[in-house]
């Protein structure tokens, strides 16, 4: 009878490690994530075939998902359909997994913020397209900020989708502050803000980002539909709001949040910038706009480390299979399939030091 009961506790034993060990390793592994923003679904996308032959595990749209510029949520839902049908897209949704956050053009319209009166609807109309899974925690809180955890050989990779749009004030109006930089060849939207009462984030977010900061991961992608780690241009930009800016490097500081960098879009060209803060490692971000949309001039950027690149394409982020320090390369591939830029890091420089 002793006997008996040994054997079935050994027995649970090994049934309680194959389950640990299928829970451990049950996280998707993922090594090559492409990402890009500013696709219209008025124009044939046949970057998403381009993406498909680079092999992802992951693809992030970054927003400007469609431009859907409308109060009207029947059109809103027509623009998704009509993205939906694409065939390139079709290759890309059957082949690869997609994540994604959004901009201003299918929140809402051209720079909106808080104030857009259907950001609710947008909101469902959103997570639907992207089939957000019914007990995600997206549909329960206000915008649609969000986080997902991966494996890279036995690296944590977390990926957190900001939402820079649902509770982000209006941008300042730009009334002359640099009419004698010579830099600023071109008309110039907005200036920053002074006060630090602004918010890009809304409180709510940033102790959700707070917490998400906190937890264990060895490798962050911070995924922002605005540039991060640019100069103020005139122009959209974390630059606009430098207190709310300057908050999230602070954070960083605080929460000893390390293997961090930023992916953004919004701009309709490609860029890598390298932001530099006093006890802080150097932060990257890796700008990737024109899946399908264009621009004729790049804005001065003095934090520009590559790029930029002006025709349609996307990025790929690599993650090597080294366990102690990986290297972490970032690619930008134009629509002939050419790299345009390769620049390549380690993991150990974006740790504290």
């Amino acid at each position: 009878m002793k006997k008996r009961g040994n054997t079935q506790k050994r027995l649970l034993l090994i049934f309680a490690i194959i389950l640990f060990s299928t829970l451990l390793f049950a996280q998707k592994q993922v090594h090559k994530i492409a990402f890009g923003s500013c696709s219209s679904q008025d124009r044939p996308l046949p970057i998403f075939d381009l993406v498909v032959k680079h092999d992802p595990d992951l693809f992030i749209f970054l927003g400007d998902n469609i431009y859907g510029d409308t109060q009207n949520m029947d059109t809103l839902k027509a623009k998704y359909a009509r993205l939906a049908s694409k065939s390139s897209f079709e290759n890309l949704n059957s082949h690869v997994e997609i994540i994604a956050t959004w901009d201003d053009h299918d929140f809402g319209w051209n720079d909106i913020g808080r104030h857009y009166p259907f950001k609710k609807e947008s909101k469902e109309i959103f997570l639907q397209f992207f089939n957000e899974a019914q007990n995600s925690e997206r549909w329960n809180h206000e915008g649609i900020y969000t986080s997902y955890n991966y494996k890279s050989c036995k690296k944590t990779v977390q990926i957190i989708l900001l939402d820079n749009r649902n509770f982000r004030d209006n941008l300042k109006p730009y009334q002359g502050e640099f009419s004698k930089d010579k830099r600023y060849f071109y008309e110039l939207d907005y200036a920053p803000y002074q006060h630090s009462d602004s918010t890009f984030l809304g409180d709510i977010q940033w102790n959700w980002l707070e917490a998400e900061l906190m937890k264990p991961a060895d490798i962050r992608i911070i995924g922002s539909g605005s540039q991060f780690g640019i100069e103020y241009n005139g122009y959209e930009s974390w630059a606009n709001f430098p207190n709310e800016q300057k908050k999230f490097l602070n954070l960083i500081k605080k929460t000893r949040a390390e293997g961090l960098f930023f992916i953004s879009g919004d701009v309709h060209y490609a860029e890598i910038s390298k932001l530099t803060e006093k006890d802080l490692y150097p932060i990257y971000d890796v700008t990737s706009s024109g899946l399908s949309s264009t621009w004729h001039f790049a804005t001065p950027n003095k934090n520009r480390i590559e790029g930029p690149v002006m025709e349609n394409h996307f990025a790929m982020i690599t993650i090597g299979k080294k366990n102690k320090n990986p290297k972490i390369k970032f690619e930008i591939w134009d629509i002939l399939d050419n790299q345009r830029v390769e620049y390549t890091i380690k993991l150990q420089e974006i740790k504290f030091k």
